[in-house]
């Protein structure tokens, strides 16, 4: 993995690029026909709750997070067909988020991904209990579907891990610390520990989920958890850029809202061209973690290199 080295280049070639693109199409597929059978509409008296948790649970999106998920257990000599549930979880959990983001005492987004947001369709309270019922059931799915090879003592560690990935030493702490820190001037430090708390922790979770499923071991998780950790930071500071510098067709949301909102972003405290050499470096960092790994990082290099180029 000689092009982690400094002045190597961290792009990939059109070929490779549309490699990558293929595969994750092949995994968004899979995961969006396993939520399908998981989170079926049906005539119970929650049917309005189950409408609305379809309505942003359908509205697209990368499944970035579940993806994750998969590579984890691939790492570890797992078929990705085994964690499907784990991995179709935490996209319950980051779909709940979103719902809870968009709302007027949050960020107050009308749109997302191109669609009107949960609490637009079908007010602020069936939204609340959207978010609230896939966050609960995402538990649930984790714990009741994991496939029999996988030990329960694994499951327990992975429902463990996605506890703390998005509570208050996680994704809920670091959405706290930026609801606080709007239009404050922070430090470099402050910053990335925001966004190390609000969407790295999360993205660290789920590739470590997929590990733990799949038995990783010490020295392998090890090697997971620090991609993680980078590849979480890149994704967000590329976010922050493309809310600047996106079109808005191609993000299905307004750009600018960031600004707009006076929300602690990179661009905003280190400006646009710095931001861009830290989510080079960030990404650098992810791919050194994988040196241990040998062959079975492959995947996830590419990934990280293919996210740092990506525009939407």
């Amino acid at each position: 993995m000689s092009d982690t080295q400094p002045g190597r280049s961290l792009t990939l070639s059109r070929e490779a690029l549309d490699a990558v693109g293929t595969r994750l199409e092949e995994h968004r597929r899979a995961i969006e026909r396993a939520l399908d059978r998981f989170v079926a509409a049906d005539d119970e008296p929650s049917r309005q709750v189950l409408e609305a948790m379809r309505h942003s649970l359908f509205a697209g999106g990368k499944r970035l997070r579940p993806i994750l998920v998969l590579a984890g257990a691939e790492v570890a000599g797992m078929a990705a067909e085994a964690v499907l549930s784990a991995a179709c979880a935490v996209e319950l959990i980051h779909t709940y988020s979103l719902i809870h983001d968009d709302l007027p005492s949050m960020d107050n987004s009308p749109t997302r991904r191109g669609r009107p947001t949960c609490h637009v369709l079908y007010g602020e309270a069936i939204a609340l209990l959207a978010g609230d019922a896939l966050h609960a059931y995402a538990f649930e799915l984790l714990a009741r579907n994991a496939a029999p090879e996988v030990p329960a003592d694994r499951v327990v560690r992975a429902i463990a891990e996605l506890a703390r990935g998005i509570g208050p030493h996680g994704m809920v702490g670091g959405q706290a610390l930026d609801l606080f820190a709007s239009g404050e001037p922070l430090a470099a430090a402050d910053v990335h520990e925001i966004h190390r708390l609000k969407t790295g922790s999360f993205i660290q979770a789920c590739v470590r989920i997929g590990g733990l499923l799949g038995g990783a071991a010490a020295g392998d998780l090890d090697a997971l958890s620090r991609y993680g950790k980078h590849v979480g930071l890149a994704f967000q500071i590329v976010d922050d850029i493309l809310d600047v510098v996106g079109e808005e067709t191609k993000l299905g949301k307004g750009t600018g809202s960031d600004a707009a909102q006076a929300k602690i972003t990179f661009p905003s405290v280190f400006g646009l061209a710095p931001s861009r050499r830290l989510a080079q470096e960030a990404t650098a960092q992810a791919i050194l973690a994988l040196e241990p790994l040998g062959d079975r990082g492959r995947w996830l290099r590419d990934l990280s290199m293919y996210l740092l180029s990506r525009d939407r």
